[in-house]
C-alpha cells in the first residue's frame, strides 16, 4: 500500500527535531548540603590552619561572622561548625528560590 500526500496535510519535516530548550533549575536540598558541608569543611581547614600557624590567625576576622565563637574549645569548634553548615543552608534557602524564578521568567 502506497501513501500518497494530500493537500490537507501538514508539510513533513526534515532532519531531526531539536531538542526543547529545559530551563535550569537549582534543586534546593542539594544546594543547600553542598553550600553547608563546604562552608564548614572551610571552617575546619581554617582552624587547622590557625593552629598550625598562630602567627597568621584568621579568627579575629570570625567574631562578627560567626556569633558566640571565641578561640578555641570544643564547644566553640561545634558552635562554628554548626553556624557554617547554617550560612550554607541560607544561602541556599534564598538563592535558590531566588535563581529559579528569575530563569523560569527569562528563559
Amino acid at each position: 500500500m502506497r501513501e500518497t500526500a494530500f493537500a490537507n496535510d501538514p508539510p513533513a519535516r526534515a532532519g531531526t527535531p531539536l531538542p526543547a530548550r529545559r530551563v535550569p533549575y537549582i534543586p534546593i536540598v542539594a544546594l543547600g548540603a553542598g553550600l553547608g558541608s563546604f562552608l564548614s569543611l572551610t571552617f575546619v581547614l581554617c582552624v587547622l590552619f590557625d593552629l598550625w600557624f598562630p602567627a597568621l590567625a584568621m579568627n579575629p576576622a570570625w567574631s562578627p561572622l560567626l556569633p558566640g565563637f571565641t578561640w578555641i574549645s570544643w564547644s566553640s569548634f561545634v558552635l562554628g561548625l554548626v553556624e557554617t553548615f547554617a550560612y550554607g543552608w541560607y544561602i541556599a534557602l534564598v538563592f535558590g528560590p531566588l535563581y529559579n524564578f528569575f530563569a523560569k521568567r527569562l528563559a
